[in-house]
């Protein structure tokens, strides 16, 4: 009996080790495949990453770095809408010193160079040559400043309120620069290119 009870003790024993030695393994094997799952994430993240870097490389805004550039110029037009705004007012409606034109040639003035300098800084943070951003400026406005003055004094002589063609003129004027600066002015390909032709005409000289 004795010898049958010391066998079953070492049977128990034998069985309890194995179990011991089998939990390690199988622990090992949870602790790879969370090791593998935390590694193929990292990768995962890291292909990401390069991808937004391999982006911005090459020019391209993610959608939440166009959302965040379109806020800010919106933010720095309303700015200069409120000073174009105001000058307007000063001039045309509260001295009633000039009339609708020339009131508006020195708002829109004021508002563009507000406009242009903090949008070039802060919004589309361009190294671009400033000589020629302010080129490609002024070519803008040397077309929307003549359709806004003559269609705006239109509007206004045929009985529009001053002050409400200035708003609609300060809309188109908003929709049509973002995208004049945005793939023009302040777009380092389209200025390197130009700046390449000048020298290029430079050395021939």
């Amino acid at each position: 009996m004795k010898k049958e009870n010391q066998n079953k003790d070492e049977l128990e024993n034998i069985e309890k080790q194995k179990d011991i030695e089998v939990l390690p393994e199988e622990n090992v094997e949870e602790t790879n495949n969370i090791k593998d799952i935390c590694q193929s994430e990292s990768e995962m993240l890291q292909v990401e990453e390069n991808n937004k870097t391999i982006e911005q490389k090459d020019g391209k805004l993610t959608k939440k770095q166009q959302f965040i550039q379109f806020a800010k110029f919106l933010a720095f037009s309303l700015s200069a809408g409120f000073i174009q705004l105001v000058s307007f007012e000063l001039f045309y409606t509260w001295t009633s010193c000039l009339p609708w034109w020339p009131s508006y040639l020195i708002s829109i003035i004021l508002s563009v160079i507000w406009n242009f300098t903090f949008n070039r800084k802060f919004t589309f943070k361009s190294a671009s040559n400033v000589p020629i951003a302010m080129t490609l400026v002024i070519i803008y406005y040397c077309a929307f400043i003549p359709f806004s003055v003559f269609g705006g004094e239109a509007l206004e002589s045929i009985g529009w309120n001053g002050t409400l063609v200035t708003l609609l003129m300060m809309v188109i004027n908003f929709l049509t620069e973002f995208v004049w600066d945005k793939f023009i002015v302040f777009n380092d390909k389209i200025t390197n290119k130009i700046l390449n032709v000048f020298k290029k005409n430079n050395k021939n000289k």
